[in-house]
């Protein structure tokens, strides 16, 4: 981040007239060498295979936040982050997390691993034919992969694990998507391996079995995850957490010990404080299937005491993002990608799961230390109302 005169950050202009937004596109160019421009609408002829019966646009309010210092195996630098919401006090609130992130080092993130699946079921009116049913499987692996790879350019199966209960079989056809959330290639991929399971034994199937737990949260997606497996962490120090997030770390940590416990007792899946908000404003920025924070809004949220204050980590196993198809297509969602440097190179997928892991935990950590703080209510007063 550039530095001005007096030696200050050169941070995100504040304020609500239309003169403050002009200020923020032009910090935005000035800081970050990127013009932000109005896009006119995508015609109509652009939107087949995004909606049906189009009539118009919705427009939502966007906001800039940041920037995010990331240090990851695919993002490695500062990441001004779009958002989309109508919920007043997000988009101060996560800027909030990646400033005082940004006086100690920034983020540390890694991705774990990439995996999407489809969960075909197959029924037997006698348990015996299960076993051969199997049987041929595992002996045909290679001929079901094959099919299913002829599907796909871009994808790769990994793998396709077998599970059995009831009379039913199901296989679970996992695939790496490549810079796609691949859902649409998955399923393709799939229909045509199990078409051709059923050419060659006769047994019929189902596409769907519900184990892949398509926008469901679930636990299979917790442990397995259904996209992008990502973890971020970093470091706040007493001072930063004192100056910017209004918290002691010793009073933090002797009072947090009663979140993990309630999330159990209420049965919540994961234990984050409001991860669906992050994700669902950075997936309308870029062009995402938003009905995939049913599943991608479980994750695993710690604070950890260090010498010289917290270390907050974030564990998101199911991101199911992409940088191509869909919504990507859209204008002004690519131009966000562009902003992001998540529009080319070969693992773009990768980095934005990346950027938007570090950005989440951000929100996390703003969040955590206004309820610690007792300031979350006056926050909402502040910037929820008009």
């Amino acid at each position: 981040m550039h530095e001005n005169n007096n030696g200050k950050r050169n941070s995100i202009p504040r304020g609500f007239t239309s003169e403050d937004s002009k200020k923020r596109v032009e910090w935005l160019e000035n800081e970050h060498g990127f013009k932000l421009q109005d896009l006119p609408e995508n015609d109509s002829e652009d939107l087949k295979g995004i909606i049906e019966n189009h009539v118009g646009y919705m427009k939502l309010p966007m906001a800039i936040v940041g920037p995010a210092i990331v240090e990851g195996k695919y993002a490695k630098g500062q990441f001004p982050i779009p958002i989309c919401t109508i919920e007043g006090s997000l988009a101060a609130s996560m800027n909030r997390g990646l400033y005082a992130s940004s006086f100690c080092g920034g983020f540390k993130v890694r991705h774990f691993r990439q995996e999407l699946s489809r969960s075909p079921i197959f029924i037997f009116d006698d348990l015996r034919k299960i076993d051969d049913f199997q049987v041929w499987v595992n002996k045909n692996m290679d001929e079901i992969i094959k099919a299913a790879q002829s599907t796909t350019k871009y994808g790769k199966i990994l793998r396709i694990d077998q599970h059995t209960i009831q009379n039913y079989v199901l296989l679970d056809f996992i695939l790496d998507t490549g810079n796609a959330a691949g859902q649409n290639m998955v399923t393709l991929a799939t229909n045509v391996a199990c078409d051709y399971i059923r050419q060659q034994t006769g047994q019929d199937f189902f596409l769907d079995s519900n184990l892949a737990s398509d926008k469901k949260a679930s636990s299979r997606n917790m442990i397995l995850g259904r996209g992008h497996g990502v973890i971020a962490e970093t470091h706040t120090s007493k001072s930063v957490m004192a100056r910017v997030l209004n918290v002691d770390p010793d009073f933090l940590i002797k009072n947090w010990t009663y979140f993990p416990i309630v999330s159990a007792m209420a049965g919540t899946l994961g234990n984050g404080l409001h991860i669906s908000n992050a994700l669902t404003a950075i997936y309308l920025a870029t062009g995402q299937d938003t009905a995939c924070v049913a599943e991608n809004s479980v994750g695993h949220f710690t604070v950890e005491k260090v010498d010289d204050g917290v270390t907050w980590r974030l564990t998101l196993p199911s991101l199911t993002v992409g940088t191509v198809g869909g919504g990507t297509r859209l204008s002004q969602q690519q131009q966000n990608l562009q902003l992001l440097k998540c529009d080319t190179s070969e693992h773009s997928s990768r980095k934005l799961a990346e950027i938007i892991a570090a950005a989440t935990l951000g929100l996390e950590i703003s969040l955590g230390s206004a309820i610690m703080s007792h300031t979350w209510t006056s926050a909402h007063m502040k910037y929820g109302r008009k």
